[in-house]
């Protein structure tokens, strides 16, 4: 894009447009992954849906790849983009909540510590991702997966409409009662269809203090304490919100220095209901081992949220994979093991999510998200530090995921893939859906202009561009 052509753009338009000449431009094409270096021909700071609405025409016109920025946290990095017009969304951060119909409006910049300090304001909060600097937008188009959706169900199971602008620059509302099937797509179907400038979701009383925290073990204790975690949540109420996590104890005080730098495997838990019912109810994870470290306690909803953020920082180099699992069968715990012990990176996180509660009561075909009954959901979440160790800890994965796939449906939530391509976008989504998809995608996106995510193609497929 020509310095003429950013000209025009700002004539029009009432945010800042960044140019890669300018102070702030490499802070603000940076991601969450480092592994991602793109550089834009400029960002467009929108300072609202009208600035949306003059970047996406602008980009049309002149024949430029479009990347929507949220929060920058997916792996993908599709946030940026070389030599295109980045339309940062970033300073969109209005809220307004309705206590009446415990609803709230929510504008696409946010990321979740924030949305989850506004609603806790009132008692209130909707099931958020778990890594607090994660942005709303894109957590709730992949799903939204989080702490409280056995209880709660997955964000995008919350949202009662969205405001999109479409590829032709024009402005909808999305709901079940008006462009229904744009809302089905936009509940884990991904960024395809256009820019969410709001979203409206239901919330629901929380804390605003829960019962959570992590038990803490030596990986040598691993298999058998994943057999009895999955006996536990077999029982479990809803209100259990938990995942196993295959890890590397970090150098830090409340870890026992025998334990510290050395494979650990971690359960962390919340427990969305009473405290009193809480400690009953999780008594026996607790006392399990015993643990090398119980930090289960009474703790503010907010701060739960931030529990995992100083093991998900960002600037290192990720790529991540996931897989819904048939059963958490003695097979597959032995392979998550396996890897573990020959995991390349402390930073490298194996996580297995147990399912159930709300998501699965949801009928299957009801969003675009799939595989409810699923009982168990893996996250596998690859980091290192050093580029010169990029072929070692990716190698790593593929022999993971090649290891486990006996033992998976192949199906995932969008959120949780990596770039893999449209043949792995199709298959975790299934066939029938991607195909629905496709038709969703031919009536309100049919060049393809919002391809930079995990695309679904249209089904006309003339346009489709990668």
């Amino acid at each position: 894009m020509t310095g003429v052509a950013v000209d025009r753009l700002k004539v029009s338009f009432a945010g800042e447009v960044v140019r890669p000449d300018d102070a702030e431009y490499d802070a603000l094409r940076a991601v969450f992954n480092g592994m991602i270096d793109r550089r834009p021909a400029a960002i467009a700071r929108c300072a609202g849906v009208g600035d949306v609405v003059t970047a996406v025409n602008h980009a049309r016109e002149r024949g430029l790849p479009i990347a929507v920025y949220g929060g920058g946290h997916g792996v993908t990095g599709h946030a940026v983009c070389d030599d295109g017009l980045v339309v940062d969304l970033r300073p969109m951060k209005d809220i307004q909540i309705d206590q009446d119909s415990a609803a709230a409006r929510v504008g696409p910049g946010l990321t979740w510590g924030e949305l989850d300090a506004a609603t806790q304001a009132y008692g209130l909060a909707v099931t958020g991702g778990r890594v607090s600097s994660t942005g709303v937008a894109g957590l709730t188009l992949g799903s939204g997966s989080g702490w409280l959706e056995r209880k709660l169900g997955l964000t995008a199971d919350n949202l009662l409409s969205a405001e999109v602008v479409l590829a032709d620059g024009s402005l909808l509302t999305a709901s079940e009662w008006e462009h229904d099937d744009l809302f089905w797509a936009l509940r884990g179907g991904g960024g395809s269809f256009g820019i969410v400038t709001e979203f409206e979701f239901q919330l629901h009383p929380v804390g605003p203090i829960l019962l959570g925290g992590i038990v803490l073990h030596s990986a040598d204790r691993a298999p058998e304490l994943l057999r009895f975690f999955r006996a536990f949540m077999a029982d479990a109420p809803d209100e259990v919100g938990a995942a196993a996590a295959l890890i590397t104890a970090p150098p830090q005080p409340f870890v026992p220095a025998w334990l510290r730098g050395k494979p650990a495997i971690g359960i962390f838990v919340c427990y969305a209901g009473e405290v009193k019912d809480g400690a009953r109810v999780l008594a026996p994870l607790r006392d399990y081992g015993p643990p090398a470290v119980d930090l289960v306690e009474r703790m503010p909803y907010t701060a739960l949220q931030q529990l995992v953020d100083a093991g998900n920082m960002p600037g290192l180099r990720n790529h991540w994979g996931g897989d819904m699992l048939v059963e958490l069968s003695d097979e597959a715990i032995d392979a998550f093991c396996s890897a573990h012990a020959n995991v390349p990176s402390p930073f490298t996180q194996i996580l297995i999510v147990p399912g159930g509660g709300q998501i699965a009561r949801i009928d299957d075909g009801a969003t675009a998200i799939g595989q409810r009954q699923a009982a168990w959901n893996t996250h596998l979440l690859t980091m290192w530090d050093d580029a010169d160790d990029d072929a070692r800890n990716l190698a790593w994965l593929r022999e993971l995921q090649s290891a486990c796939a006996p033992y998976t449906t192949g199906r995932a939530w969008l959120n949780f893939v990596g770039e893999e391509g449209e043949h792995r976008v199709r298959r975790a989504l299934g066939d029938e859906t991607y195909e629905r998809l496709q038709v969703v995608k031919e009536r309100y996106d049919p060049t393809n202009l919002f391809r930079l995510n995990q695309n679904i193609r249209p089904s006309g497929d003339a346009h489709g561009r990668v």
